[in-house]
């Protein structure tokens, strides 16, 4: 297994260093990433077909996050730049009208064993009007009895390779909350800012490199033949 870390100079950049994973799963060699993205808003593609699609960048760049569109996922979601994870793991494919659930519930089993090493107990599933929707996603019940959506998974599938993808909300609920309900407001979507929620809400760390730590091993899981690929920001400055 191929595991990669660390994050490039710029968004085009490091989104680069990310397809790279499906490069070595096409080789036949399973690959992992978790890292903190560059502060950005990335939409999904279906956003691009809303007729609020260009009055909700906007509305991201005013809140000074850059606008995307993601190849992976479905509504918006936002990074902070500082404590908004992102993983992935891609593994090659036989045929590719097979798998997708079982490589939907090996990910989803890990985000669960990594966060119950953090003491939090995550369930299956997320409340209405929550970010990014989504029959793929790990939510908490605070003390309050509030539901709030902390982890969204996707996948993309190649003939040749899969990849299964997500974010992991870690601190940062208030503005990752007000930059999303202004998106969405614009894009006509219902959310429920409530509904967002973070691993340190949840009463977790509110470290990211902690928790990075602890999805990075359970993606791994029981892979022995590891080796670590550095993403080098120098070699990537300027790239576009």
């Amino acid at each position: 297994m191929r595991v990669f870390r660390g994050r490039a100079a710029s968004i085009a950049a490091d989104r680069d260093a990310s397809r790279r994973l499906l490069s070595v799963a096409t080789d036949g060699e399973p690959a992992v990433r978790v890292w903190t993205p560059h502060r950005q808003l990335a939409f999904g593609r279906r956003d691009g077909r809303r007729d609020g699609y260009d009055r909700a960048r906007e509305a991201a760049r005013e809140r000074d996050f850059p606008p995307i569109e993601r190849d992976v996922g479905g509504r918006a979601v936002a990074y902070d730049g500082a404590t908004t994870l992102a993983f992935a793991r891609a593994e090659p494919v036989a045929d590719f009208r097979r798998g997708s659930t079982d490589r939907y519930e090996r990910a989803t089993d890990a985000l669960k064993r990594a966060l119950r090493t953090l003491d939090i107990d995550p369930v299956r599933g997320e409340p209405d009007d929550s970010f990014c929707p989504g029959a793929h996603s790990l939510s908490v019940t605070e003390p309050t009895g509030e539901r709030r959506k902390l982890v969204g998974i996707a996948q993309r599938v190649r003939s040749d390779a899969a990849l299964v993808a997500g974010i992991v909300l870690v601190a940062n609920r208030e503005a990752l909350a007000d930059a999303l309900e202004t998106v969405y407001d614009a894009l006509a979507v219902p959310l429920d800012p409530a509904t967002v929620g973070t691993v340190a809400d949840a009463g977790g760390p509110s470290d990211p490199r902690t928790v990075r730590t602890a999805i990075e091993g359970c993606l791994i899981g029981d892979e022995t033949d590891v080796s670590v690929e550095r993403i080098d920001a120098e070699r990537t400055r300027g790239r576009r």
